[in-house]
């Protein structure tokens, strides 16, 4: 049972990439004004709350992921009066306002690292990661950076390098500078004071780093061959997810806890130990109230990676609470990381969308994934993600989940912008149109509308256990249960058709289903298909055992 301020545990989180949303002004660029025009679309689905990606003062060189005021909007968004109004008109609507909150680092061009770099005396002298040089001149370690080539950088006024865990112009914060501490939680402040609900914290993960700077060892790759990235041949033991995060993420609750019903949610972008971190930085009443991995983002779609990750989770009785996504803005559209898995992408939409509301945990959702987007195809000399023009063509980047929003599907541009697009419309997008879809009462916005009302009328699915039926591959099944009614959920997550051993009474094939049909002691499911059923308190099994291969014969 949730409590009033815990709004968010089992909740449904919108993500709004600002940029890419409603261009009120012509330049090309999305802004607050449009994002207030289109709260009513939001609104729509039944969703608790919108996180708004970045949209404080910023060069934009990592698309606003590196801030050079905290508590200024950036013009190309708009003013910080247009925020109040966003937040007025949202909670009028029921519906809370976090944002992203991108602290692991600033920009180059912030006052804080303008004053660091200045001398190795001044008062925020230790306020950035500086280190000296080795004998011979190099880097005094190993790391590298998320963007490419190591994760230091020369400065010659301080003659020093200084850390960036992504671009050159992102400097990282010392955190273990208590004073950079208190300013950033300011800045928070700052934010709560004017009506914000809470925070996403990026990279929540990349706080601290190891002091002494010790090198990463090297993590084999899987046929010993080199990674289109670097950083992904390193065990990155010593460059983030040290144990001084926890401290530090009790200070950031603390304040949160102030403001009755403020939220945070954090990134944790570690490979090797997502889900581990994930339980550490949530476990108890003390730190963030949900963190997500990249866990669900990843391109393996079987029983066995989603069993295993929630099964991982809450093992031993955490405390924590998981946010689980299908999608952002840093990964490619399920739609099309997925595809091999499914027939039609009608069907694969409906699954995906049903899995993510039916596991135990916080929702969150993408901008277009109501509409089952796929990832827009956009050439080289489309690109804007400084990560897609360093790896092309092995990573093409994130540009492609960040095209805008398909408003209108016969106006210029979707309906996006009266100018040109900071980045392209494709035209598989505008057939999926918002006003397309809305005509529609079997498209998938509207299945999305239907899930979310559906979900909410199940206090199982909002904070009720889970536990999963022993099946083989491709089929998922795992039990909700909470009160005298349980919700059995039932997936085939794969192209062919499979039926399932049902064993019990069932009270209801509820109307999310798809491509399933109950006859007597089977679930049939077709392509992709979804059964979920309620059933009596610990009532009905599912058993499913994959044919035996063919023997050729001789």
């Amino acid at each position: 049972m949730r409590t009033m301020t815990e709004w968010w545990r089992g909740g449904v989180i919108y993500q709004v990439y600002p940029r890419s949303f409603e261009d009120s002004s012509g330049d090309g660029m999305g802004d607050l004004p449009g994002i207030i025009d289109r709260l009513d679309h939001i609104a729509s689905l039944g969703v608790d709350c919108i996180w708004l990606s970045p949209i404080t003062q910023s060069p934009q060189a990592d698309m606003g992921y590196d801030v050079s005021d905290y508590k200024q909007v950036d013009p190309l968004f708009g003013t910080l009066e247009d925020f109040d109004v966003l937040i007025g008109k949202a909670h009028s609507l029921g519906i809370k306002v976090i944002m992203d909150q991108v602290v692991s680092h600033t920009s180059d061009q912030h006052p804080w690292f303008k004053e660091s770099a200045f001398s190795r005396d001044n008062a925020k002298a230790d306020w950035y990661v500086w280190a000296d040089a080795k004998p011979d001149g190099s880097p005094p370690n190993n790391w590298l950076s998320v963007f490419g080539g190591s994760s230091w950088e020369w400065h010659t006024a301080r003659k020093q390098y200084y850390l960036h865990n992504f671009l050159t112009s992102q400097p990282d914060l010392n955190f273990h500078n208590p004073d950079v501490q208190d300013a950033v939680l300011d800045t928070m402040r700052f934010w709560l004071n004017r009506g914000l609900d809470g925070f996403r914290l990026d990279t929540v993960n990349y706080y601290f780093h190891d002091a002494k700077l010790r090198s990463n060892p090297a993590l084999p790759t899987p046929d010993g061959q080199p990674l289109t990235n670097p950083y992904d041949m390193q065990s990155h033991h010593f460059d983030k997810s040290q144990l001084d995060n926890v401290a530090w993420l009790k200070r950031v609750r603390a304040l949160l806890n102030e403001y009755p019903g403020a939220t945070s949610v954090g990134e944790v972008g570690d490979d090797e130990r997502g889900v581990e971190l994930m339980k550490a930085y949530t476990s108890g009443t003390d730190l963030l109230h949900m963190c997500y991995s990249f866990d669900f983002l990843s391109p393996i779609f079987t029983a066995e990676h989603f069993r295993s990750k929630l099964e991982a989770f809450f093992a031993g009785g955490e405390t924590g609470w998981p946010c689980w996504s299908l999608s952002n803005h840093d990964v490619i559209r399920p739609m099309t990381r997925w595809a091999q898995h499914a027939v039609s992408r009608e069907d694969l939409s409906r699954q995906a969308a049903v899995l993510v509301m039916t596991v135990k945990g916080t929702v969150g959702i993408y901008q277009g994934e109501e509409l089952g987007l796929p990832e827009a195809d956009i050439r080289f000399e489309e690109l804007v993600d400084p990560r897609g023009k360093r790896f092309w063509p092995g990573d093409k980047g994130r540009d492609g989940c960040r095209t805008p929003m398909p408003w209108q599907a016969h106006k210029t541009h979707g309906g996006f912008t009266s100018g040109t697009p900071w980045l392209p419309i494709k035209h598989a997008h505008l057939e999926l149109a918002v006003d397309v879809q809305n005509a529609d009462p079997s498209s998938t916005l509207n299945f999305f509308r239907k899930l979310i009302a559906w979900r909410k009328a199940h206090p199982a699915l909002l904070t009720g256990d889970i536990a999963f039926f022993d099946t083989d591959e491709p089929v998922l099944a795992f039990r909700r249960s909470a009160g005298d009614q349980d919700v059995i959920c039932v997936f085939n997550l794969s192209p062919e058709a499979r039926s399932v051993d049902f064993a019990g009474v069932y009270l209801a094939l509820e109307p999310v289903s798809h491509n399933a049909v109950v006859s007597g002691t089977a679930i049939d499911l077709g392509a992709n298909g979804t059964a979920v059923l309620l059933v009596p308190a610990g009532e009905g099994s599912v058993a499913y055992r994959a044919p035996a291969p063919a023997v050729a014969a001789e």
